[in-house]
């Protein structure tokens, strides 16, 4: 097989790479819930990729008891230890274009996650708890950045690190019929933070009512940028070894933080 060349380092490839770094470091800090809560998401191999706002199928036609769905979340995604799940995500840019990238992820709490993206560029994303990295094969370089310099980590999704709860960390939760669902007769919730990422808006769930499983998540940010996440082939309370979260340079690759 012949091999991929290596992304040219020009700045234009830098910023990108830079802008959509944030995907995996606002899920740091909202899945590391699904990694404690173990999303059940729509299998990304059956999905059209369209944009979240594309109208697809219908949401449950009699409005489930809010109360009882953010409660049975609650219970669920608590739980939830570590998760492994390949990945579909759909990145759509404030001038509309849109980017697709897919890969494998392993999450674990508390905020250790593994992105090893395999398309279009290979690329992986690590945090061991601490510290953030991100390599794009074939450079030179990798960068590191703490993650207290990343991320407030006072984000209500710790909740999903059974460390949160919904009901005191989200300003508003409810159910948001603006947006169309993947799968007939889910709810699409919406959820908006009392404290945040300086990047992150809002969050949409989309969830099954009957077994509180969560099946996609959109992320939107303050710039008008969207992140559509699908996992599938999930596999919950996955056990892992630390070592899975560590990031060891390729020969020759030196590591800098990002910030110089």
């Amino acid at each position: 097989m012949e091999a991929t060349p290596a992304t040219p380092a020009t700045p234009v490839n830098i910023a990108r790479r830079r802008l959509l770094l944030s995907g995996p470091i606002l899920l740091l800090v909202l899945t590391p819930l699904a990694a404690a809560t173990g999303f059940a998401m729509f299998p990304a191999r059956a999905l059209p990729f369209a944009a979240p706002t594309t109208p697809g199928n219908r949401q449950a036609g009699q409005p489930p008891d809010l109360d009882r769905l953010i409660d049975a979340l609650q219970k669920k995604y608590s739980r939830m230890t570590a998760i492994g799940a390949d990945f579909a995500q759909i990145y759509v840019g404030p001038d509309g274009k849109t980017l697709r990238e897919a890969g494998h992820v392993i999450l674990r709490r508390p905020r250790k996650a593994r992105w090893d993206y395999t398309h279009p560029e290979r690329k992986v994303f690590i945090s061991d708890g601490k510290n953030i990295f991100f390599y794009v094969y074939g450079d030179r370089e990798a960068t590191r950045t703490p993650i207290k310099e990343s991320v407030d980590p006072q984000v209500p999704f710790l909740f999903l690190l059974g460390q949160g709860n919904l009901r005191r960390d989200f300003s508003r939760i409810e159910i948001d019929r603006a947006h169309e669902v993947v799968v007939a007769g889910d709810v699409m919730l919406k959820l908006v933070p009392k404290r945040a990422p300086e990047d992150f808006k809002q969050l949409l769930a989309e969830v099954n009512p009957t077994s509180a499983e969560v099946r996609r998540l959109v992320i939107f940010q303050r710039n008008g940028a969207t992140m559509d996440f699908y996992l599938s082939n999930v596999v919950n309370d996955l056990k892992t070894p630390d070592s899975q979260f560590a990031f060891n340079p390729p020969p020759g690759v030196t590591v800098r933080r990002a910030d110089q």
